[in-house]
């Protein structure tokens, strides 16, 4: 396998040392996988922060979103029989899903795209109503003219979507609603339209027919969408033989849309590749990359949370270089650097 990532010789650029909790009852678990965005001269991570309770002795501790709107805790004992909890990131309770952590997002930003702090005003994205009480998560940030699109994962007791809201300034925002119902996630909006539409990639689960592929579709407006197409599938033998979602947004190159994806094995490892979207039709798929452009491969990316996982949802463009901030081992927010003219001549027909 290929390797062909620059990674900061910082990395991690953060830790869940680095940032306080949400509150006084909950503790930072992993941060993981931001959206990315340059903002009045600076690079913002909108950063995905998962938080829990301190575990106890025979029971097991998790936060939701009520009604209400507040953080409540539910306490299970581990030998309830009931409970299956065998999954770090997920608990099954009387036939129910439910997440290990609860997950808001959280902005940060950097002068030099490295050293990463929190601003002074308000900077925190938590879930809202009845389809986010599990929290949202790996926020997508798209820019079309002046106008900032958040597409993220909503997570509750209904399923997982694609939420969506939008920004001009970062301090006031209009929450869109669900845009992709469940189950769905992995949602990029491209940053141009085409022929006078709306595109954006998306990833519906079929875990019984079909499968975890990525899909495209077009939009009048970024809220109402359809014609749905899928576009790429996960590849027996290789490296995204079980799932495979889309990063950030598609990069414009004379050569095509270029996108920059996850793929994940059977056994959970996930690494980076890439493929190549025609200008004027989206929906042909022009080539592809056979190996991964990165995979995991230093400690911090093989050992974390959840381990030997490399996952991004957001990137900055200067030129031939991208740089691609991702989540490392479901834990911490890493950063490296890319060709753009090396990933195309990685791409096979």
């Amino acid at each position: 396998m290929s390797d062909i990532a620059r990674r900061f010789p910082e990395n991690p650029l953060l830790m869940p040392k680095d940032l306080k909790a949400s509150s006084t009852e909950l503790q930072i678990i992993s941060l993981l996988n931001p959206g990315v965005f340059v903002f009045e001269n600076k690079t913002w991570l909108l950063v995905r922060v998962a938080e829990s309770i301190a575990q106890k002795e025979g029971v097991i501790f998790f936060p939701v979103i009520n009604a209400l709107g507040k953080v409540e805790i539910i306490e299970i004992p581990l030998n309830d029989p009931d409970l299956v909890a065998n999954d770090p990131r997920v608990i099954k309770y009387k036939g129910l899903d439910y997440l290990t952590t609860l997950s808001h997002l959280r902005l940060l930003c950097s002068d030099d795209g490295r050293k990463f702090y929190e601003p002074e005003h308000d900077a925190l994205l938590m879930g809202s109503g009845i389809l986010e009480q599990f929290g949202i998560e790996d926020c997508r940030v798209s820019k079309l003219e002046d106008t900032y699109y958040l597409t993220y994962t909503a997570v509750s007791e209904n399923g997982v979507g694609v939420g969506l809201r939008t920004t001009k300034n970062w301090k006031s925002f209009e929450n869109k609603g669900m845009i992709f119902p469940p189950h769905n996630k992995d949602c990029a909006i491209f940053e141009e339209l085409v022929n006078g539409k709306f595109y954006a990639l998306h990833r519906p689960s079929s875990p019984e027919i079909g499968g975890n592929f990525i899909w495209l579709s077009e939009s009048p407006d970024g809220i109402h969408w359809g014609n749905h197409k899928c576009i790429i599938k996960t590849r027996q033998g290789l490296w995204d033989s079980a799932r495979v979602g889309a990063g950030a947004a598609p990069i414009k190159t004379d050569k095509g849309w270029l996108e920059i994806y996850h793929g994940a094995n059977a056994e959970h490892q996930y690494c980076l590749g890439a493929f190549l979207m025609d200008l004027e039709d989206p929906s042909k798929v022009l080539a592809r990359t056979l190996e991964p452009i990165m995979l995991p491969q230093e400690n911090y990316e093989l050992s974390g949370f959840f381990g030997y996982v490399v996952f991004t949802n957001g990137h900055v463009v200067n030129g031939d270089k991208l740089t691609i901030y991702y989540g490392a081992a479901d834990e911490f927010v890493c950063g490296a650097d890319f060709s753009i003219n090396e990933i195309l001549s990685y791409l096979e027909v």
